[in-house]
């Protein structure tokens, strides 16, 4: 039974992190237990190559939530990354911090040292900023953040005229002082090549001799004596091997698949694990609780002028681009589907941005069966405007069906189930569309596709977006930090409240949703875990 100091289950986008930082000063060794395999996949470092990984079993869990009466009974599909790097080689690349606020509400929540001015010097650590160095930005750091605004498509500057035509203020820097605005969003690459935490972080942790990652294992429990947290049991080529640790486990499997260990091993709900003959490790019903995800859709329009469509959609087409990229690493397939973006209030009462806004110039109106047709869009010029919401006030959960670590979960997101959801996506559908007819950008629009212009009233407007609203794969705070055990799962230490040698280190421990993407939240939180880890030891 082989020890080490510390193992990771995860080697995603906190589990890759913490895998660099506690290994760094050559005191501790670590294990790495990831279930996917190896990211040195082509259309994994090809940036908008993501449209590849959409369905595929290989790099991909492929989770699909259960019927969800706020979307329409929909059962939406849950991509989330089985793979070296986790969600962070297989997501759209935008770096998006989240707001001021959002981290201040965390430590107002009963969390020291989680406030934005306490998360920052973490952020500044962890990146290379290609834009330049500044009080809210870093140099030198592992993980390269480029700057794309030279780089877009001329239709993504009108849409950056329209939302100023709009009221909206031109942000150069979502990253920055202020979310605010309209501006070009800053991706995750390097050279045309997608910069994963794998790659920024993993990778160069691999060349140590104390740092050992074991790809292709699936961990079905956490092991215990008493309370403590010895080590873990896995299942790797059908055989099952328990390994042990002399530190802590950590726990970086995501919103989706941390619960679900904790449950399997016997922390959760007694009712739940009870009735599914589980032995009860350690009461606490806030496992798998309080999920938090956005939710997005898009509107799109037929253009008069040619759009990526008829760059991306005929052969010759894919050709030309094909070889762009692969002779200079360069064209729209180094890039993400989401060139413009923003952050808009859609009232002016609230006190600070409520939904997020992407530009993209293509559209997929007409998807092929099990395919995300980033690369094959529609025949006809066409691009879209999508909108997320960023604090939802509906609250899901995330729970084992069976005591089989082999079974999916069962994922309850409970989408629009609340009046104040429902009411600012309403208020935010209609700023699509005064969006659109704006001078900038109105003459280039021939039609209204989706919805179309026959969704006029309030009713239909809520009826298109529950049918057609979908996770933008956001998932969070399944096992929320908080100071009551009460009503979290780990401390502001992140460790599991009532047990000892075991922490969550993920985007599941989000005590609530950041406002934009989750995957640079969720890198600074191993950063920041990592450093919390290390203080500990004794």
């Amino acid at each position: 039974m082989q020890t080490h100091d510390f193992i990771i289950v995860g080697a995603g986008s906190a589990g890759s992190v913490l895998a660099e930082r506690l290994s760094a000063s050559g005191k501790y060794s670590v294990l790495v237990l990831e279930a996917g395999g190896t990211d040195r996949r082509f259309y994994v470092q090809m940036p908008l190559g993501y449209g590849k990984t959409f369905f595929d079993p290989a790099v991909n869990w492929n989770f699909r939530a259960e019927p969800d009466p706020g979307l329409a009974g929909n059962s939406d599909h849950w991509p989330r990354g089985k793979i070296l790097g986790g969600s962070s080689s297989i997501n759209a690349m935008v770096w998006v911090r989240g707001a001021r606020e959002d981290y201040d509400d965390w430590r107002d929540a009963g969390n020291p040292g989680w406030g934005h001015d306490d998360v920052l010097a973490a952020f500044r650590a962890l990146e290379h900023n290609e834009s330049g160095e500044s009080e809210w930005r870093g140099r030198g750091g592992p993980l390269h953040v480029c700057d794309m605004r030279e780089k877009v498509h001329p239709l993504t500057r009108l849409y950056l005229q329209a939302g100023l035509q709009a009221g909206l203020p031109l942000n150069e820097d979502f990253n920055g002082e202020s979310q605010e605005g309209v501006g070009v969003y800053q991706l995750t690459t390097r050279n045309g090549r997608r910069m994963s935490a794998a790659r920024a972080f993993l990778r160069p942790a691999m060349k140590r001799k104390h740092v050992h990652v074991v790809t292709n294992a699936h961990v079905s429990r956490i092991l215990f004596e008493g309370h403590r947290a010895v080590g873990v049991e896995y299942v790797r080529n059908g055989q099952t091997v328990q390994t042990r640790c002399g530190r802590e486990v950590i726990l970086s499997a995501g919103a989706v698949c941390s619960p679900k260990l904790l449950e399997l091993s016997g922390v959760g709900d007694p009712a739940l694990l009870k009735g599914l003959g589980i032995e009860l490790r350690h009461a606490n019903a806030n496992v798998g609780e309080h999920l938090q995800d956005h939710l997005g859709i898009n509107y799109t329009w037929k253009a008069r002028q040619k759009t990526l469509n008829q760059v991306l959609r005929p052969w010759w087409g894919k050709a030309l681009v094909g070889m762009q990229y692969l002779l200079a690493r360069s064209g729209p397939l180094s890039m993400s589907l989401n060139q413009g973006g923003g952050f808009f209030r859609t009232d002016p009462t609230r006190s600070r941005p409520n939904m997020q806004l992407y530009f993209q110039v293509f559209s997929t109106v007409l998807p092929r069966p099990g395919e995300r047709p980033i690369l094959s869009p529609d025949p006809w010029p066409g691009f879209s405007i999508g909108l997320s919401n960023c604090r939802p006030s509906s609250r899901g959960a995330i729970h084992i069906r069976s005591a089989d670590p082999a079974e999916a979960p069962k994922i309850v997101p409970n989408a629009f189930s609340t009046n104040n959801d429902v009411a600012e996506m309403l208020d935010a559908v209609k700023f699509l569309r005064k969006l659109a007819s704006m001078p900038a950008i109105a003459p280039v629009i021939a039609e209204e596709v989706l919805p179309g212009p026959s969704v006029q009233s309030d009713e239909d407007l809520v009826a298109d977006f529950r049918k057609r609203s979908g996770t933008v794969y956001h998932p969070v705070s399944t096992c929320r930090m908080g100071p009551d055990a009460a009503t979290s799962v780990v401390t502001p230490r992140l460790k599991v409240h009532g047990l000892e040698g075991l922490r969550v280190i993920d985007a599941s421990v989000f005590p609530s949703n950041v406002s934009g993407n989750t995957n640079a939240a969720a890198i600074m939180t191993g950063w920041k875990g990592a450093e919390i880890v290390l203080e500990d030891q004794v």
